[in-house]
C-alpha cells in the first residue's frame, strides 16, 4: 500500500481548533493589508489557494485589502530567495507554500528550506488527481494503466513540478501501486496550468497529474476527464470522480498548503497573521471558498506547524529514497 496522507489526529485537531473560534456574524477587521507572494504562475494550487484565502479574508472583514505577486522561477526557490533578500521590507508579505518546500529543499533544486523563513500557519490540504483531455479515449485508471502497459514512453505524464517532484511523486506512487516500476514513468514538468493543459490538449503528454481543486476546475470548465483522485473517500465537491482506492489502486495523498513570512518578522506580526488565519475558519466566507475547492480544513499554527514540517521532511524523504528519487 502507497499511502502518504495527515494523520487522523491532525485533522481532528484541526477540526476541533476551528469549533473554538467564537462565530461572530462579520468578523471585525484586525489587519488593514496582506501582500501574497505566489512562488508559480496563475492558475495553479499556490495561485488559487493564496486568492481563496485573500478573498475569504477580505469578504469576512478580518483584513482590509488583499493583494498577489506570482512570482515563478527556480521551482518556487525565486520567491524564497526574494523574501530571504527583501525581508526587512516585507513584512505585510505571506508567501504560500507546500509539499513542494520539502521535496526540492531535500533534492536540492533550491538552496534553502522551511527552516530559513518564519513559520506562520499551515491552512489546507488538498488532494491529488489524475486527468486526461476531455476526448481521449481513456475513461478510467484501468484504461490509462492498459495504454500505459502497451506504450510506456508514449504514455508521459506531464505536472507542474520539476522531476522529482510532487506531481512526479504522485504519479509514480500511482504506478508502483498498480506493479509498475514507478521510475520508469516518462514524466514532463511543466511551470504552469496553461502550459500543462496545451500539452495535454496536443497529445504531448497522455495524462496530467494536479491537484484536486485544480482538476475541479479544469473538469468544470469542460477542459478534462478526472481519471482518479487520491482521497480515502469521494470528495462531495466533485463526488463524480472516482478514487483511486476504488479502483484498486492503494494510494492515498493529501497535500498541505500555508502560509510563510520573511525571516525576523516581528512577533506580534506573526500573531496577528496567525489570528486572523484561525479566525478565518469560523467564517461563512471561508466554507464558501473551501467547498468550491474540494481542500480539507488542516490548521497547524507556530510550534506545531514546525513539528507537522519535521515530521513531514522524515516521512516524504523515506517515500523519495523508497521510490528511488533520492
Amino acid at each position: 500500500m502507497t499511502s502518504f496522507a495527515l494523520g487522523r489526529r491532525t485533522l481532528m485537531a484541526a477540526a476541533a481548533a476551528a469549533l473554538t473560534f467564537g462565530s461572530p456574524a462579520m468578523a471585525e477587521q484586525a489587519l488593514d493589508k496582506i501582500h501574497f507572494l505566489i512562488p508559480g504562475g496563475a492558475g495553479g494550487g499556490w495561485d488559487g489557494t493564496a486568492r481563496g484565502t485573500g478573498e475569504a479574508l477580505t469578504k469576512s472583514g478580518l483584513v482590509g485589502t488583499a493583494s498577489y505577486e506570482n512570482m515563478s522561477g527556480g521551482g518556487g526557490g525565486k520567491a524564497i530567495g526574494y523574501l530571504i533578500e527583501n525581508a526587512e521590507s516585507l513584512d505585510d508579505t505571506l508567501m504560500v507554500n507546500s509539499t513542494p518546500i520539502v521535496i526540492r529543499s531535500l533534492t536540492g533544486v533550491f538552496p534553502h528550506n522551511f527552516r530559513d523563513l518564519t513559520l506562520v500557519a499551515g491552512t489546507i490540504g488538498d488532494y491529488a488527481a489524475l486527468v486526461v483531455a476531455k476526448d481521449s479515449p481513456i475513461n478510467n485508471m484501468e484504461e490509462f494503466l492498459a495504454a500505459y502497459r502497451e506504450d510506456p514512453r508514449g504514455t508521459a505524464v506531464g505536472g507542474g513540478s520539476v522531476p522529482g517532484g510532487m506531481d512526479h511523486l504522485v504519479a509514480a506512487m500511482v504506478m508502483q501501486s498498480a506493479g509498475e516500476d514507478p521510475t520508469a514513468l516518462k514524466y514532463i514538468p511543466y511551470d504552469a496550468g496553461g502550459k500543462a493543459m496545451a500539452a495535454l490538449l496536443s497529445g504531448e503528454i497522455k495524462a496530467l497529474s494536479t491537484g484536486f481543486s485544480e482538476a475541479i476546475a479544469l473538469a468544470e470548465a469542460g477542459e478534462v476527464k478526472i481519471l482518479g483522485v487520491t482521497a480515502d473517500e469521494r470528495v462531495p465537491a466533485y463526488d463524480s470522480a472516482a478514487t483511486m482506492k476504488e479502483q484498486g489502486l492503494e494510494t492515498t495523498f493529501v497535500n498541505w498548503r500555508g502560509f510563510f513570512g520573511a525571516p525576523g518578522l516581528s512577533e506580534d506580526k506573526v500573531a496577528a497573521y496567525q489570528d486572523v488565519l484561525s479566525k478565518m475558519y469560523d467564517t461563512p466566507e471561508w466554507e464558501d471558498v473551501r467547498a468550491r475547492n474540494g481542500w480539507v480544513n488542516i490548521h497547524n499554527s507556530g510550534d506545531d506547524f514546525r513539528s507537522f514540517l519535521e515530521s513531514q521532511e522524515k516521512v516524504i524523504g523515506d517515500l523519495m529514497k523508497q521510490l528511488g528519487f533520492l
